[in-house]
């Protein structure tokens, strides 16, 4: 079976934990902005409270086996500062029963 690894990192994180995924062999990955907000409900600046913060999400689908090694790379890469940051993102796993090749029509192995 195969994992579906998401990906919620900081926009100036993102090209280098997908070029750190590439360098490794991960050279397939879907990304796009989103806006949300995590455990810190925003970020306040002076007067102004904004509730959504941009962020990346990185979709990553791989084998059973890569499955820690792509977490590890995400992890080490997303990360800011020495000990992290709040906001620095979030990784959820899900599993993948099936996935089909829309060019041939056909259901992959």
């Amino acid at each position: 079976m195969m994992k579906m690894i998401w990906a919620v990192v900081r926009p100036e994180k993102v090209y280098e934990v997908t070029s750190a995924l590439a360098e490794a062999g991960y050279n397939a990955s879907t990304k796009w902005q989103v806006g949300g907000r995590g455990r810190q409900k925003g970020i306040q600046v002076g007067d102004v409270c904004y509730e959504e913060i941009t962020k990346n999400a990185l979709m990553v689908v791989v084998e059973d086996d890569d499955k820690n090694e792509v977490i590890d790379i995400i992890m080490q890469t997303a990360i800011t500062g020495e000990s992290g940051n709040s906001g620095d993102g979030k990784v959820f796993v899900l599993p993948v029963e099936e996935s089909y090749t829309i060019s041939s029509s056909s259901k992959d192995d």
